[in-house]
């Protein structure tokens, strides 16, 4: 792997922040002049629903993820691709910052397939292409990646080339293919917490399944976990769920990894 991203960290950008994120961008900012290589995946569900609102068509999800059919398609990526990467690129440019962005259609960087037909153009990745990262790394910008992805593998003959994967799930795989040490996701919530209401430091990937299985994680919630356990399969992979809306949030989880959740391999878990 190039040795720019063997540096890099993979932040996922909340869609839920997306209104407080200029603290975040000044964060991000200050990363890229210190010569530390960042890749954004960013979200943006909630201005997707305010959108197709707005068209009078109701959203619906199922485990955290929009049921997508051929209108909310066309809408999300619209949205996704065009006004929300738009506008964090204009907004790392203003702060300062270097940046391009693109989505996983672009360069073929996202290669996914229909999850389940009767949810719609909900995707899944199949393959993640590195190329176009080394290329916008190796030119000083940060690539800032909209989730709307390649429908590459068992597309029919009448379906759209475009697949709406959860952010959140792209972070996950750009995390695993590339591994990178480590994957931040910035959200609303503080982090991960148990059955009990506990919040938790640091989670195993035993314990984090379980969170999972049991269905104690909900909503939102379970395609990060999912992300989280998809990325640290590569054994490199450290992912980190913060509030994203705190003071120099990403600073500080990149200075001592404690400010959220941390999920780690089970072996690596500290009894605290």
């Amino acid at each position: 792997m190039d040795k720019i991203i063997d540096k890099a960290i993979v932040v996922k950008l909340g869609g839920s922040i997306y209104g407080t994120r200029d603290s975040v961008i000044t964060d991000i900012v200050d990363l890229q002049q210190r010569s530390q290589p960042v890749i954004i995946i960013h979200g943006g569900a909630s201005l997707v629903t305010q959108w197709l609102k707005r068209q009078n068509h109701i959203s619906s999800f199922f485990e955290g993820e929009r049921i997508t059919d051929e209108a909310s398609l066309e809408m999300v990526t619209a949205v996704l691709a065009g006004l929300v990467n738009k506008e964090i690129v204009a907004t790392i440019t203003g702060a300062g910052g270097k940046a391009i962005g693109i989505s996983g259609v672009d360069g073929a960087l996202i290669q996914g397939k229909i999850k389940e037909r009767s949810h719609g153009y909900i995707g899944v990745p199949v393959k993640v292409n590195p190329e176009p990262i080394q290329a916008i790394l190796s030119g000083g910008f940060i690539p800032v990646i909209s989730p709307i992805s390649l429908h590459a593998v068992e597309r029919l003959e009448n379906e759209r080339a475009l697949l709406n994967i959860n952010g959140d799930t792209v972070a996950g795989a750009i995390a695993r293919a590339l591994k990178v040490k480590r994957l931040v996701f910035l959200t609303d919530v503080a982090g991960i917490r148990d059955n009990s209401g506990t919040f938790l430091r640091q989670a195993s990937v035993s314990q984090a399944r379980m969170l999972l299985e049991s269905g104690i994680a909900h909503g939102g919630m379970i395609p990060k976990i999912k992300a989280c356990l998809d990325a640290t399969a590569n054994h490199v992979t450290a992912c980190s769920i913060i509030n994203g809306s705190t003071e120099h949030c990403l600073l500080n989880e990149i200075a001592t990894g404690s400010t959220g959740t941390t999920i780690l391999p089970d072996k690596e878990v500290k009894q605290l």
